[in-house]
């Protein structure tokens, strides 16, 4: 039997990855003191951004690259990450709207990668997997490279945990018999909005010392406190 195929639209796939260039620029040139980066760093790191993500998802389901199949993708990576490292004092201005095209972008990505894992015929979990490493892969490629923490490992707002959201919904609304690329919207939509709440009210996760100190707190509770 042939291989199902899956193609994402290239105009799609193109926003997403000039989007994340930007993005990756706009972070790496934000670096002063010890971390200062030449042109050739800033570029690079917002390339790594834009194609980092497309290439951890199609290496993760054992298939071509497809951003690497098309002189468009480099060049689009490499044209974001120059225009957001020469306009970086414009964009940093925008930030609300640099967050929202974030939280967009990080939906685009996991949907490409759920719907295309779901297609070649992985179960629903191992292909919200994949979808949420796609979404967050330019990210760890970046920290990996800039020597940084990895910042979904680091308390913050919700980033890999609104990944997720989205491609579960994506996953899950096509098991029940919805068109993929309808399942796919509804999947976007969902990660941006939870990213952009997450953003807007500060929401993260618990901080493990903190779940810690309140484990505490539980424990020593009983014990009697002697006051002079």
């Amino acid at each position: 039997m042939d291989q199902p195929l899956f193609v994402i639209p290239l105009w799609a796939d193109l926003i997403a990855v000039g989007l994340g260039g930007i993005q990756g620029a706009l972070f790496a040139s934000g670096f002063r003191g010890q971390r200062r980066l030449d042109l050739l760093g800033v570029a690079i790191i917002g390339i790594v951004m834009g194609m980092g993500g497309g290439l951890i998802r199609d290496l993760l389901l054992n298939t071509t690259p497809v951003t690497l199949q098309s002189n468009w993708y480099l060049l689009t990576a490499t044209l974001a990450a120059l225009l957001g490292m020469l306009l970086a004092g414009l964009f940093q201005r925008l930030n609300a709207v640099i967050v929202g095209l974030d939280a967009v972008v990080i939906g685009l990505f996991g949907a490409f990668g759920t719907s295309k894992a779901l297609t070649l015929g992985l179960p629903l979990i191992p292909a919200v997997f994949v979808g949420v490493c796609a979404a967050v892969g330019g990210g760890i490629l970046r920290d990996m490279l800039m020597g940084l923490p990895t910042a979904i490992m680091h308390v913050g707002s919700l980033y890999a945990v609104a990944a997720g959201a989205g491609c579960l919904v994506l996953a899950g609304a096509h098991a029940f018999g919805l068109n993929l690329v309808v399942a796919a919207i509804i999947g976007v939509a969902v990660t941006t909005v939870i990213r952009l709440l997450a953003v807007i009210f500060d929401i993260s996760l618990p901080e493990q010392r903190a779940l810690y100190r309140r484990k505490v707190a539980v424990e020593t509770s009983a014990v009697p406190v002697i006051r002079r």
